[in-house]
């Protein structure tokens, strides 16, 4: 399916970071420039697209008019005006092109209702996509989940697309879980945040102890590398990984019983509970009208 990837035509409607991301993965794997175009209203991102060399404007109309393959790369809150004003332009093609949407939450029966000609006739085949911000250094995760009408070709078409930058590409069964994919890799950074987080807090409390911040920025973010290494690489689960490291009564097991004790099993759950909830709610909000 990458050769029928090469051949396609590509629209990107927004030029922000997971655009950008994506596009360097196209291009990186040979994608003709020429047959990618972006549609980006902000002057500074829209200059950033045009110096890779793809082909940019400020009309989604334009960009979308003879693509193959578009990408809805919009925020959330603007995504419904987005696809009407699609809508009306792809009012006069034969057929519509394949949708692969990014927007956050925003389900397949909204698209479908905002895509929808108005003459009343079928709305485009959309695949929804979960990816997140790794992405930018070529090691995203994304979930995928297509309705009921994309044909398989369509669904290798947009795996095609997001191996381009994902190490991971799981499809889900049901709509639903996307949200939980948001809640645990983050459609555009809340997984990744988690680790962030950890490593900022990593870093302060080693600083407190005595280390400078810049020899325990060193050593915390390549700990952080090196783990994640380990976990792709090995054939091991995680809580295998986790005791082949823990010496009975040694240092890993004291602080992983610290871990424990203040709750950080518990911690993760809600973490990723609130995201996933916050995903599902975006989707009623915004999908209401």
């Amino acid at each position: 399916m990458a050769s029928q990837l090469q051949k396609s035509k590509i629209a990107f409607i927004g030029g922000g970071n997971m655009a950008a991301a994506i596009i360097g993965g196209l291009t990186a794997k040979g994608i003709d420039k020429q047959n990618v175009f972006v549609s980006e209203p902000w002057d500074v991102n829209r200059n950033k697209m045009a110096e890779t060399g793809v082909r940019t404007t400020a009309s989604n109309a334009e960009a979308s008019r003879d693509a193959d393959l578009v990408i809805l790369a919009v925020k959330p809150q603007v995504a419904q005006g987005v696809c009407r004003e699609l809508a009306r332009a792809w009012a006069g093609r034969p057929a519509a092109p394949l949708v692969v949407s990014i927007a956050a939450g925003i389900t397949l029966d909204s698209l479908r209702q905002w895509l929808a000609p108005e003459n009343g006739g079928a709305p485009p085949h959309i695949v929804r996509v979960m990816p997140n911000t790794p992405a930018l250094v070529g090691e995203g995760a994304s979930g995928l989940y297509a309705g009921g009408d994309v044909a398989d070709a369509e669904k290798e078409l947009a795996a095609a697309l997001l191996s381009s930058v994902s190490k991971a590409t799981e499809w889900v069964d049901r709509e639903e879980l996307l949200d939980v994919v948001t809640g645990l890799s983050g459609t555009s950074c809340s997984g990744p945040a988690y680790f962030f987080a950890m490593v900022e807090h990593l870093i302060a409390s080693a600083t407190a102890l005595g280390l400078s911040k810049e020899q325990a920025t060193r050593l915390a973010k390549q700990t952080c590398l090196g783990a994640g290494k380990m976990l792709t690489e090995s054939s091991e689960e995680p809580s295998q990984l986790r005791i082949n490291v823990t010496s009975p009564k040694g240092t890993t097991e004291a602080a992983l019983k610290s871990f424990e004790a203040s709750g950080l099993k518990e911690a993760v759950d809600k973490a990723v509970k609130a995201a996933t909830n916050r995903a599902e709610e975006l989707g009623k909000t915004l999908g209401s009208s």
